[in-house]
């Protein structure tokens, strides 16, 4: 029986495509865009932020990148010098997205600061219960992928980590006995 996503860590966004609009409750906005897929929702989100406040103090960092460690750095560069009413929008794969995310709240953001729009939910990142090794893969939930590290047969379980970005992995026949 499959829980309802709604009781679970993993965000609506990391199971199917979504494209929400942008916060435009903020005064200060870090836009990230992963990918070539990602860059029409942001070019709406831009458009919607700077109709809703044409006035040009309103900043705007838009950072596009296709690598992790550059889109860290950057968010890392502007939550520093962050004043009420920064927002985050990431847009683009939900495992980029996921793992942008969780650099952000180890950073001190906020959920309710940070909109996600996903653009392809397939490929996953799964943290072994066992070794701790992360497992990249093309996989759904339920599914089942060997650790990259130990080998186990992971069953990717209904779970996210907010603070590592990836989906909770555990032996899927642990409770068999071996013949």
């Amino acid at each position: 029986m499959k829980p309802d996503l709604d009781v679970t860590s993993v965000p609506a966004w990391a199971v199917a495509p979504q494209e929400p609009d942008a916060d435009l409750t903020g005064r200060f906005w870090t836009v990230v865009g992963f990918g070539a897929a990602a860059e029409s929702i942001v070019d709406r989100w831009i458009t919607q932020i700077r109709g809703a406040h044409p006035d040009p103090s309103l900043s705007v960092h838009l950072v596009e990148s296709g690598a992790d460690d550059a889109a860290a750095e950057a968010v890392s560069a502007d939550l520093g010098a962050a004043l009420v009413g920064w927002r985050l929008l990431l847009a683009g794969p939900a495992d980029a997205c996921l793992r942008l995310r969780a650099h952000a709240l180890r950073g001190g953001v906020a959920d309710d600061e940070i909109v996600v729009a996903s653009t392809a939910v397939g490929t996953r990142d799964v943290d072994c219960a066992h070794c701790g090794a992360r497992t990249r893969a093309d996989v759904g939930l339920e599914e089942v992928v060997p650790c990259v590290n130990c080998n186990r047969k992971l069953l990717v379980y209904y779970h996210v980590s907010r603070l590592r970005g990836a989906h909770l992995g555990f032996m899927v026949d642990a409770e068999e006995v071996a013949s």
